[in-house]
């Protein structure tokens, strides 16, 4: 059962569709001299995966991927023009079009685990009127009940999508550019963050979903501050936090941008990007460009923090998360992708 290995190394490539083969395989790390080496998962990358796709379709920076109960693997990627090369990638839909290929392909692409395409859906232009497509789709998660979720990070996007497998719109949860204030003197649009906001987001990166008690956990987000928790079938927001445990304060003084050795900030510096729930109930949150992941009870309580490859700047070390397989989630994955990494660490000792 490959599960969500398979984000691991499409997260961290940033873009290249490249998939884990998850054989789990046990092999113990080499250490000399050493009685208590840990045995840790291989991995196996298949440079062959996916197969080729139909229609002359191509893949635009693929930003999120998971594993639904059928062991399918979900895809969402970038396929608005403007993350293709005109004239030398999708030639066949320029205007005029200049050669016989290709196409971007819909934004939501499913595949079995031998990289063949089974579905596909999604996208601007498919909308039904009751909702609207992200202008910047990032992260997808398919629940216990194989329902999609879709964040988004773009400037409008305060909102997040639910479908069933098949695309059939069931929800969505906040307001197309409800973090717009206003315009400025050349008519772009003036944003203003509320971490505190009941009904709306700011960029939600990912989602996280708690099967038990049917709720959604908001990565919230690139603009927002906070951790949003809210019912799964109604979209209600029910609680939130900000960085360990405190209440989100979109006004907070970083000091200016991370700097190694620096006093941890207090809020989250962001962009919030992933929120995934373990088996035994505990939150883990990326805190990207200030290098770590915060652990929380499902209340908000903090419990812990892991720092992860503090030398590093720009856009941070921590990108996205998730667990082995076995029961007791013994190996938490973390992908990082401006380290072009993934770390495998030791739940219980965050090591």
């Amino acid at each position: 059962m490959i599960r969500k290995l398979t984000l691991l190394t499409l997260v961290a490539a940033a873009g290249f569709a490249v998939a884990c083969a998850g054989t789990l395989a046990k092999e113990a790390v080499e250490s000399a001299g050493q009685d208590d080496a840990v045995m840790v998962p291989m991995f196996e990358v298949d440079p062959l995966w996916p197969k080729n796709l139909p229609n002359h379709w191509l893949m635009g920076p693929t930003i999120g991927v998971d594993v639904d109960s059928r062991d399918n693997i979900w895809v969402v990627h970038r396929n608005t023009p403007d993350n293709f090369q005109g004239g030398t990638e999708i030639g066949m839909v320029t205007d005029p079009p200049v050669s016989e290929c290709c196409q971007p392909g819909p934004p939501v692409l499913v595949f079995d685990q031998e990289g063949n395409l089974l579905d596909s859906w999604g996208g601007p232009g498919t909308e039904t009127g009751d909702y609207v497509w992200p202008e910047s789709n990032h992260g997808i998660t398919v629940d216990h009940m194989d329902n999609v979720w879709i964040g988004g990070n773009g400037g409008g996007d305060a909102h997040v999508l639910k479908f069933t497998r098949s695309g059939e719109f069931l929800l969505q949860a906040g307001r197309h550019n409800a973090r717009v204030t206003g315009e400025d003197a050349e008519g772009n649009r003036v944003f203003q963050r509320d971490s505190h906001a009941p009904d709306s987001y700011g960029r939600v990166a990912k989602i996280g979903i708690d099967p038990d008690a049917n709720e959604a956990y908001f990565a919230d987000g690139y603009y927002n501050k906070r951790v949003a928790v809210v019912d799964a079938d109604t979209g209600e927001l029910k609680r939130f936090w900000g960085a360990y445990g405190n209440v989100p304060d979109d006004d907070y003084d970083f000091g200016g941008p991370y700097q190694p050795g620096g006093d941890p900030a207090q809020q989250f510096r962001g962009p919030v990007h992933c929120g995934e729930i373990s088996n035994d109930g505990l939150v883990y949150v990326c805190d990207r460009a200030e290098d770590r992941v915060q652990v929380f009870r499902k209340d908000g309580t903090f419990v812990r923090e892991a720092l992860i490859a503090t030398h590093t700047r720009l856009q941070g070390s921590t990108w996205d998360i998730d667990f082995s397989p076995d029961p007791e989630q013994r190996f938490l994955y973390l992908a990082d992708g401006q380290n072009m990494k993934v770390y495998i660490i030791e739940r219980e000792t965050m090591k």
